[in-house]
């Protein structure tokens, strides 16, 4: 969702573009090509990357989920760790800038107002992960790295079911009263705002090392996922609101992740999206349009 938001923002400024995809087209025009690849596959990476010689290389290419990270270490280890340190080898060896996504949750949430020049202490193995690849990245392109921690993204991805709205609404279509946590704190950012964040970073020389960015209010889970109800027009009352120290693994599960964004929030063209904002750029899922109509409002 947020690689292909990426590559859009890229578009609109005639920046070309070299889009690599997984198993699912974007559906992007305007891309100077756009090729499937997997990231396990480290000889046609390196071949791809010294094919174009970019000038810059954006890797938003993750397993992103911690439930989904705990199923399988090995792979998770594969994809969050060892893809991103092979790339930032490459681009140090072409001289090129890398942009790579980490997350809040490399803090353990006892705090909040965390800044970039925080001590991590990641609670699940997802955030010890991304900590790793955070060290790999600076440690193999020690030039012009620019490390992007974010936060839960908001934003229609291309599939219509892997975004949080889009989880949450299809979780509700189905008869489900989803539970979610009233004391996990966040500050939910967008896809396109992170985009152009992104793109504004490639677009400069001057900004390197490791930067936070999210949007402009903090809320809770269960208030994110109230808004997207009255985004739509449905009650409230179909999500319920739990205390994450009752859920099972509460002792991972990190309270408030709220991030401060200086010193890059005052150097950017780019400002952080409020809630509102956000919930204003969400779009029904196509698989769920006739039950929005019928159960909502559009």
């Amino acid at each position: 969702m947020v690689g292909s938001a990426v590559a859009r923002a890229c578009v609109r400024r005639r920046i070309e573009t070299f889009s690599f995809i997984g198993t699912r087209a974007s559906g992007i025009s305007g891309l100077a090509s756009e090729r499937p690849i997997s990231v396990l596959d480290k000889e046609a990476v390196e071949r791809l990357i010294l094919e174009e010689w970019p000038d810059v290389v954006v890797n938003a290419a993750a397993i992103s989920s911690p439930a989904e990270v705990d199923r399988d270490p090995a792979l998770a280890e594969k994809v969050n760790v060892a893809f991103p340190r092979q790339v930032a080898m490459l681009t140090r060896h072409i001289g090129a800038q890398m942009i790579h996504f980490s997350t809040d949750m490399v803090f353990d949430g006892a705090e909040g107002g965390y800044r970039s020049t925080g001590t991590p202490n990641p609670t699940n193995l997802y955030g010890q992960l991304k900590l790793m690849a955070e060290k790999e990245v600076l440690r193999f392109n020690d030039e012009r790295p620019a490390v992007l921690r974010i936060t839960i993204v908001n934003g229609n991805s291309v599939s219509g079911q892997r975004s949080v709205h889009e989880k949450l609404l299809g979780a509700v279509a189905g008869g489900d009263v989803p539970e979610l946590y009233a004391d996990e704190i966040r500050q939910p950012c967008s896809a396109e705002n992170v985009a152009e964040v992104a793109v504004e970073l490639a677009e400069r020389n001057d900004l390197h090392g490791i930067f936070h960015w999210a949007g402009r209010d903090a809320v809770s889970r269960l208030d994110l996922g109230r808004a997207v109800l009255q985004r739509f027009g449905l009650p409230e009352d179909r999500v319920r609101g739990v205390k994450a120290a009752e859920a099972a693994g509460a002792e991972s599960r990190p309270g408030d992740l709220t991030m401060e964004l200086e010193p890059l929030a005052s150097k950017l063209k780019t400002k952080p999206a409020s809630l509102s904002e956000q919930m204003s750029e969400l779009k029904p899922p196509p698989h769920l349009y006739r039950w929005i109509r019928e159960h909502g409002k559009l």
